[in-house]
């Protein structure tokens, strides 16, 4: 026997909305995101252009300007996510970049001049706070926005060849002064198009390479973004070929459809393997290492040394691409004679190269990490915001050499 149970005899019960909806997890976590950038923003605020007491309207000009450099921040951000971008866009897109960049080389210089202005006061050197504010802002504005433009100017510039020579043992003859050319961390992106890009294969070519050595974060977009603009890749030209290998970036948009793209355009792309090249009877391995961290986003891909070089012949020098420096530790006795990376940008915005050291062995030129001679490139393009402080964006060209017996 069954019973029949009518809606009006059992009242349904009103669904108990959950105090940790997700909407108020959005919202705590917009509020906590904001919160330091906006507290970080008003201390600079406070320093160059409160605690000074400048006449009107000056005081009022520098936080409204100050004001919409954040506005653009975040708006920046926003915008960031469009598929398709439009020209407003790209101009918030760069001016984003731009201020945090230099919200970054603001700060710094706001917090030294804060100890420099502690210690004054603090030695009595100094006895007329509001000069010492005055002056103090006055140095932090007069250094930061020439350097800001400088780093601009730098980054958007010509990249700087550097030359460097490289003694290998077991370095035949026939190869004896062999040219590898290598371009790291080019980062094609919302502010560097095909058209900077070939201006960076020209430079290239003009070298007259015998092998080209591509140490990954080539792109920051996916393929569908930015098939155009890395299209001049196709035109890098060396006698014994051109190699590429991932950097973490690519992971973070399709390692995948890169690889293919990139192999579509004429590069051999070295997934933790490795070939042969020979010339005039002399013998010489290239191999390469998807990113130190890959098998965190794409298992399969996970970076093997031990497999890039396995059946590689023993009594040949062994060249091995690997975007990050800390490779090197990881090889575990493998025999590499020189190892080519990057990832570091050499710090790209000072005083940041020193932090890096935190990460890497390495932060830029040619060094010693676990007993392996690794090579780590300054990048050719830069990440984010269009600025370089220090390290000038890099063509690394280095000459192999057989060392002496």
């Amino acid at each position: 026997m069954t019973t029949d149970v009518s809606s009006e005899e059992v009242p349904s019960r009103p669904a108990r909305r959950s105090s940790r909806s997700p909407g108020w997890r959005w919202m705590l976590s917009l509020v906590l995101g904001l919160a330091l950038p906006t507290a970080l923003h008003v201390y600079i605020g406070l320093r160059l252009f409160t605690s000074p007491g400048w006449p009107a309207p000056w005081a009022a000009v520098g936080w409204g300007l100050l004001g919409l450099c954040y506005l653009v921040l975040l708006a920046g951000f926003r915008v960031s996510r469009r598929e398709q971008p439009t020209g407003l866009s790209r101009a918030i897109q760069w001016g984003a970049y731009v201020w945090l960049g230099a919200f970054g080389i603001f700060l710094t210089a706001v917090m030294a001049s804060d100890v420099v202005a502690g210690v004054l006061s603090l030695s009595g050197a100094v006895t007329d706070m509001h000069a010492l504010a005055q002056g103090r802002a006055a140095a932090v504005l007069g250094t930061v926005v020439p350097a800001v433009a400088f780093a601009f100017v730098t980054a958007r510039g010509r990249a700087r060849v550097e030359r460097t020579t490289v003694p290998l043992k077991d370095l035949g003859p026939g190869l004896d002064g062999l040219r590898v050319v290598q371009l790291s961390d080019v980062h094609v992106g919302p502010t560097l198009d095909g058209v900077w890009l070939q201006r960076v294969v020209d430079q290239v070519n003009a070298l007259q390479p015998d092998i080209i050595a591509v140490t990954g974060d080539l792109v920051d977009g996916t393929v569908e973004q930015l098939r155009d603009q890395v299209a001049p890749l196709a035109g890098l030209k060396a006698t014994l070929g051109v190699y590429y290998v991932t950097g973490n970036h690519e992971f973070y948009h399709g390692a995948r459809d890169w690889i293919a793209e990139v192999a579509r355009l004429g590069l051999t792309v070295l997934n933790n393997e490795h070939r042969v090249l020979e010339r005039g009877g002399a013998r010489l391995v290239v191999a390469g290492v998807t990113d130190h961290d890959a098998g965190h986003i794409d298992a399969p891909l996970a970076s093997r040394p031990d497999l890039a070089l396995e059946g590689a012949p023993p009594d040949v020098p062994r060249l091995l691409l690997a975007h990050q420096p800390r490779t090197a530790l990881s090889l575990g006795g493998l025999r590499v004679d020189l190892q080519l990376s990057g990832h570091t940008h050499g710090g790209q915005i000072f005083p940041f190269m020193f932090f890096v050291k935190l990460q890497q062995p390495v932060v830029q030129g040619l060094a010693t990490v676990a007993g392996t001679r690794v090579y780590t490139h300054r990048g050719t393009g830069y990440w984010g915001p269009p600025l370089r402080l220090g390290p000038a964006p890099e063509i690394a060209a280095l000459t192999l050499v057989a060392a002496p017996r």
